[in-house]
């Protein structure tokens, strides 16, 4: 007899493990998901969608302590319960109808980055490697015990949503590696010391807001966490804001005498954009937007140079 599941999933990591224990026979009476919110940049696959596909029930609570959620999960007897991506942390007691346990995909590699957009920190924070982690679940966020787990490689040049698709394939190769043996009753269940770990919680667009004076390693370091089609990078000057949608550290030999002595923040040289960071360092700016009136246009370096010009001096 197949293994029933009741799947909470949502965003690229849902779509794919949903995809992997319908490919994997698992019979999934249920899948609980989001609404899309209509002030989200909405740039990631439709669990919705794939679950009506398949021709599986759908329902989109807005509250996981619910008790009319927890009756739907109790009507579908689920032998599994599986949440990929789902954004809300589910209560122990719904938890405990999956007779045969409850697993969370979570996209670090834990104990490490437990907690909210573990991706984004991680490049954040200058990582060289993250991942993604199979795990049961426990009353604390990203606690249980670890099934599985797959690594994947942080670039210098990274940004936050290369990564994440990195860490998309890896969150399917690990449950697809590992399913079986779950299913079998054989997967084994190893200790996540979270002493070894930090917590992080999530982030807001204004967590955007770029210090010049930091290191150019920082500073880089921001804007590739929260590059598009995250919210970006931004600086204010005067009333205006620009946003730094792509850009690298500058090369060595990059011939940056006419921007020393220069303050921390923007500047054109040479027709061409480039930060300069508290360590005097250099950040090439290969896109900057100017956001105004809702919208984000692509500023040149001869228009930002113009404005920069008009902006009264203090």
């Amino acid at each position: 007899m197949k293994p029933r599941a009741v799947v909470f999933a949502y965003h690229n990591v849902g779509v794919r493990c949903l995809q992997v224990l319908l490919a994997r026979g698992v019979d999934v009476a249920l899948v609980v998901t989001h609404e899309d919110s209509p002030t989200e940049n909405i740039w990631f696959g439709s669990v919705k969608s794939v679950a009506e596909e398949h021709g599986i029930d759908v329902i989109t609570p807005a509250d996981p302590k619910s008790a009319e959620l927890r009756a739907a999960v109790s009507a579908a007897r689920p032998d599994f319960i599986f949440s990929f991506y789902y954004r809300h942390m589910l209560p122990v007691d719904l938890l405990a109808i999956a007779a045969r346990g409850a697993y969370n995909v979570h996209g670090s590699l834990l104990p490490k980055y437990r907690g909210r957009v573990p991706t984004n920190w991680a490049v954040l924070k200058g990582e060289t490697e993250t991942g993604a982690t199979l795990h049961e679940m426990a009353a604390k966020p990203d606690a249980g015990a670890i099934i599985a787990q797959t690594p994947v490689p942080i670039l210098p040049d990274d940004t936050a949503a290369m990564v994440f698709d990195k860490v998309t394939v890896a969150a399917e190769q690990t449950l697809w590696r590992v399913l079986p043996a779950l299913i079998a009753g054989e997967a084994p269940h190893l200790p996540n010391d979270l002493a070894h770990g930090s917590y992080y919680g999530g982030r807001k667009p204004e967590d955007g807001r770029l210090d010049f004076t930091q290191s150019a390693q920082d500073v880089y370091n921001l804007i590739r966490a929260v590059a598009p089609p995250y919210p970006g990078a931004f600086t204010d000057i005067g009333s205006e804001r620009f946003v730094v949608a792509r850009a690298r550290l500058a090369r060595p030999g990059t011939d940056l005498s006419k921007l020393a002595g220069l303050p921390p923040g923007l500047h054109v040289s040479d027709n061409a954009l480039f930060a300069v960071c508290g360590d005097g360092r250099a950040i090439a700016i290969h896109e900057l937007r100017h956001a105004h009136s809702g919208q984000e246009t692509v500023i040149t370096p001869a228009a930002f140079s113009e404005f920069i010009s008009s902006v009264p001096r203090p």
